[in-house]
């Protein structure tokens, strides 16, 4: 982020404006005086450094600055002295104006004028000109505007820079949520693809170290379903390494799964030891992608969480409606405990993935015990009507 700018002390700035002021009043007064005028004397000098100076102070004591200055400028007029002092009015006036409010501003150019008015008026005659009051006039709106508009370009200029703030913290915002929910979802991803896999591999190889004394054919079997179920999740990680790396989804080594690849999904299963029924109503063809891949997510870390804790049969029932798609998967329980997912040392990671698939898509996600025993898991998928 860059550093700000440093700029001058405004205290400076106008103490030495002021100092400018009291010099060039004090050069005018080598002008040859008229032929009714003082020439200057002490006094004159006085009141010229109360014409200048609270220029100074003016941004702390403003209604100040502005009683001195007009004060010392009436009674600079009613003495008569040569050089009439308009220029440190009309300066302290932008000043006024550049730094106060407009309300304020006006009040000090209404009085500004009123004392202008008074002190050509006690000029003596053949002093003052009309000419002379039209420009005085003038120039004390020109630098009543001057300031005024300053201004306004400075608050239009702080307005610009807090609204690219406020965007650029918004794009920043948006930035972190975007990854944040990058992250959560290959955390899902990579959740749906290792947990499974590892869970079919543990629970053959607890079949196989069992078995290998007694059963070699079995033994054999186990390790064949562990060597199809790793090569499958290396595909898997593959695949989505590749679409980390590349940004999108042609990536991908192979489709991503769906509700056509639940038969492959439950004979794998099977061959892990877990007995599964899968029943499906329905056309699958017009399921849309994300929708898709959801439902399959969610039957397969259901089975997961089944093979881990539940029964020795799950039931898979999956219906394709004209809105929308309906998963569910019960199981009966193990016949000693009737222990859910979440109840037996699980993280819960699984069950708040799925439940966070079916709401990104607008569905309805529902996972408990059953009544009789054993653990349901439903879940409802609308095609349209939630993020894609």
């Amino acid at each position: 982020m860059p550093r700000p700018r440093r700029g001058l002390d405004p205290r400076l700035t106008d103490a030495v404006v002021a100092v400018g002021l009291f010099v060039v009043l004090v050069l005018s007064f080598g002008a040859t005086p008229g032929a009714a005028q003082r020439p200057a004397d002490v006094w004159a000098w006085a009141l010229a450094l109360l014409l200048t100076a609270p220029y100074a102070v003016h941004r702390r004591y403003p209604w100040g600055a502005l009683a001195v200055v007009l004060a010392a400028l009436l009674a600079f007029s009613l003495l008569h002295y040569a050089a009439f002092p308009g220029v440190s009015v009309f300066v302290l006036l932008f000043g006024l104006a550049l730094h106060g409010g407009r309300r304020d501003s006006l009040v000090a150019l209404a009085a500004s004028v009123a004392a202008f008015v008074v002190a050509l008026a006690a000029q003596p005659a053949g002093v003052v000109t009309p000419s002379d009051v039209v420009s005085t006039l003038l120039a004390t709106a020109v630098a009543w505007l001057a300031g005024d508009n300053l201004r306004q370009r400075r608050l239009r200029w702080t307005a610009m820079e807090e609204r690219t703030r406020l965007l650029e913290r918004e794009r920043e915002d948006r930035a972190r949520a975007a990854v944040a929910a990058e992250r959560l979802r290959i955390a899902r991803e990579l959740h749906d693809i290792v947990a499974h896999s590892m869970s079919v591999v543990a629970v053959q190889a607890g079949v196989g170290r069992h078995v290998i004394d007694t059963d070699v054919a079995a033994a054999g079997q186990a390790l064949a379903v562990i060597e199809t179920t790793s090569r499958d999740a290396l595909v898997d990680l593959r695949r989505m390494l590749g679409v980390l790396r590349r940004g999108d989804e042609v990536a991908a080594t192979r489709p991503m799964p769906g509700l056509t690849d639940i038969p492959g999904l439950v004979a794998e299963t099977r061959a892990a030891g877990l007995g599964v029924t899968l029943e499906s109503s329905g056309t699958v063809a017009d399921v849309p992608a994300g929708v898709n891949l959801a439902a399959y997510r969610v039957v397969q870390e259901s089975l997961t969480n089944v093979i881990k804790h539940g029964g020795a049969v799950a039931h898979v029932r999956i219906s394709c409606g004209e809105n929308g798609v309906e998963v569910e998967v019960t199981d009966g329980g193990r016949p000693e405990e009737h222990l859910g997912p979440p109840q037996s040392g699980g993280s819960g990671h699984g069950l708040l993935g799925m439940r966070e698939r079916v709401e990104l898509y607008g569905g309805q996600f529902e996972a408990g015990p059953r009544p009789g025993g054993g653990y349901r898991v439903r879940a409802r998928l609308p095609y349209a009507g939630g993020s894609s």
